[in-house]
């Protein structure tokens, strides 16, 4: 079933190419789609990523105005320009398909050598929608919600300053589940499994399961394993006091963008959110077959 099907009776003939342009070089492969699409009669938008570290692909950000109306976004670059792209999108219903710049690459599923085959698809309308479920997170400071934001792989707690570890009770549904000392916990999506989720230990889930892990970071207990729960699960953390002279204990951050301080009785509240982040998918490879390709 084509997007088409689900949404409207028009091809694509708009699109938001957003580069990460550390990734691709002088911009050739930007402006090789640009021509492409120019030929085809197709209008289009070139954003570029603005970084503060060109090593660190979640340092991207892009200036995307919400009220344009776009019928894909191109995203040029790693997994982090995805996550970008998809925060600045988020309250729209605009379609992601990713290219690969970077290195395994789970979230693009387009090659560069690919690219104009996948464009022709693109505009003939020739794929489908996969949507990814995201997750939202509200800090309580004194008993006040300070705002919330949304994240679609993780959500991310970590030991601020010089703490050596961290000390965090984690609810779930209002009942006390664990209680961490370690360097911090991950909050996952199915999306975020194969992420810093992995890299702590945790499990891979296929992407179209309706769940939420939770993985604590270098725990310092030997049987502190992840916890995977439904999605409709509500997940509470509070940071706990574990040094006198310390004020910030803590730091949240969201899909590894630049965190908020967490002080002791601070608390994150944690739970599915309403809005999903609509991938495209060309081709038809199984889950399980990109992961024994990325990570063999």
């Amino acid at each position: 079933m084509s997007y088409r099907d689900n949404y409207w009776e028009i091809c694509m003939k708009n699109f938001l190419i957003a580069t990460n342009y550390i990734k691709d070089s002088n911009l050739v492969l930007t402006t090789l789609i640009e021509d492409y699409l120019k030929e085809r009669g197709c209008s289009y938008k070139r954003v570029l990523g603005n970084f503060n570290n060109s090593e660190a692909d979640n340092d991207v950000s892009f200036s995307i105005c919400e009220n344009d109306s776009y019928d894909c976004a191109i995203a040029l670059g790693g997994d982090g320009t995805i996550l970008q792209v998809s925060r600045d999108l988020r309250n729209t219903d605009i379609p992601i398909v990713g290219v690969n710049l970077g290195t395994i690459g789970f979230l693009t599923e387009v090659e560069p050598n690919q690219i104009e085959a996948v464009l022709d698809r693109l505009i003939d309308d020739d794929y489908s929608i996969e949507e990814r479920m995201n997750i939202e997170g509200c800090v309580v400071k004194g008993g006040k919600s300070q705002g919330d934001d949304i994240a679609l792989n993780d959500i991310v707690i970590t030991r601020a300053g010089f703490s050596r570890v961290i000390g965090l009770k984690v609810y779930v549904n209002g009942k006390v589940m664990e209680i961490y000392e370690a360097d911090g916990v991950i909050v996952s999506t199915p999306t975020g499994s194969t992420g810093y989720n992995l890299s702590a230990g945790g499990p891979i889930v296929s992407p179209k399961t309706d769940i939420i892990i939770i993985t604590p970071i270098s725990s310092h207990s030997l049987t502190s394993k992840s916890i995977v729960l439904s999605g409709s699960d509500e997940i509470e953390i509070e940071v706990l006091k574990m040094r006198k002279a310390q004020k910030e204990e803590a730091i949240l951050s969201f899909d590894g963008q630049p965190g908020t301080q967490l002080s002791p009785g601070d608390r994150v509240k944690i739970v599915r959110s309403d809005k999903t982040t609509k991938m495209i998918k060309l081709f038809d490879v199984s889950f399980y077959k990109v992961l024994r390709d990325k990570i063999r």
